[in-house]
């Protein structure tokens, strides 16, 4: 017999913690690109990394951390919003991060946590503290 460590309320509360901090964090990335880089300073950061298009992909990346990030932290299309903002993390990974080793301030370690916690949701689910979840179970009956 397998012994079961922890409850499964244990497990969606874990999952939504994982959920709420890495949405925080998506929406301060995109806060900080939108609003103290500012999309120009942006758009020359994308540039000189050699991202295409950079003035779309600064707004294309700066909306999507910024609004995706909420969706994450309220858990609102938890699934569907992770794997672009997990690809978002990839590229910042695979342009900035790498060549930086694994260590913060500006190597891997942190990216990549926050990438994996969103492919975690993207398998997972964003749990049943989610705005998916309220949908999924419908109105509440008295």
């Amino acid at each position: 017999m397998i012994k079961r460590f922890g409850s499964d309320r244990q497990a969606q509360t874990a999952l939504a913690i994982v959920r709420i901090v890495a949405g925080v964090i998506f929406m301060a990335h995109g806060y900080q690109k939108f609003f103290m880089m500012g999309l120009p300073g942006v758009t020359g950061f994308f540039g000189g990394l050699g991202v295409p298009l950079p003035g779309v992909m600064a707004a294309v990346i700066a909306t999507l951390e910024l609004a995706g990030g909420f969706a994450l932290l309220i858990g609102f299309f938890g699934r569907l919003i992770a794997i672009p903002l997990a690809l978002d993390i990839a590229g910042a990974i695979t342009l900035v991060h790498a060549k930086n080793g694994f260590f913060v301030p500006n190597g891997i370690e942190f990216v990549m946590l926050l990438m994996f916690s969103a492919i975690a949701i993207a398998v997972a689910g964003p749990g049943r503290f989610s705005v998916d979840s309220v949908f999924a179970r419908g109105p509440a009956r008295d």
